[in-house]
């Protein structure tokens, strides 16, 4: 199949090109020649999942016809959220963007994940229930527009300090249940294979079949 992942995060593309396989052809935005910036207004994961999803589909197979003409078979969007029992499940929809919506700048700059890291250990502090989880929605939309939304879901814990070198974003303080490591510690072919996003993968790949 050809797919375009709406997105042009090469950390993302390429988990989820390793995790659908060789048998599915995904384009990032960039190839296929998509350069809007997509308002994340969304309250919820599925509600950004669904606008990013259907703002390329349009592009694809409306105003460009571009879809159409590269025989490509469908759009999907993902959107992820880390939610933190204890702080009520946030950062859950601001997860990306987390430091900046509450002006955490410790290390001196505006938006980075090493921020966003910095204020998910300092909200914990002095709190013993660190449970939280991974959650990623998926939007997939095929070339006639028949949609279709599903979930991957990891469980687990925030480590007190940051670990390992691997992965990205919130990797290094995220450890999985089951694993005494975090996400950056462990190597990329086992985190691909229980990730959240490995998990909404897995299930959009068996509804395409």
């Amino acid at each position: 199949m050809r797919l375009v992942f709406a997105s042009n995060n090469a950390h993302k593309l390429e988990e989820v090109r390793a995790i659908l396989g060789k048998q599915t052809q995904i384009f990032s935005l960039r190839e296929v020649a998509f350069e809007e910036e997509i308002d994340e207004t969304g309250e919820t994961l599925e509600e950004n999942s669904l606008l990013k999803a259907q703002t390329v589909w349009k592009y694809l197979f409306q105003q460009t016809n571009i879809g159409n003409a590269q025989a490509i078979d469908g759009v999907f969007a993902d959107d992820t959220g880390l939610e933190i029992q204890a702080l009520g499940g946030k950062p859950g929809v601001h997860t990306a963007r987390w430091a900046a919506d509450e002006g955490f700048y410790p290390n001196g700059e505006t938006q980075t994940s090493g921020n966003n890291r910095a204020l998910a250990l300092h909200s914990l502090q002095g709190l013993t229930n660190r449970n939280a989880q991974f959650r990623t929605v998926v939007t997939y939309i095929q070339s006639n527009g028949r949609m279709q939304q599903l979930e991957g879901i990891v469980k687990g814990s925030i480590a007190k300090e940051e670990k390992g070198i691997g992965g990205f974003g919130y990797d290094p303080i995220f450890i999985p249940e089951g694993y005494d490591k975090t996400f950056a510690e462990l190597p990329a072919e086992l985190k691909n294979s229980i990730s959240h996003r490995a998990r909404a993968m897995k299930a959009l790949s068996e509804w395409l079949i």
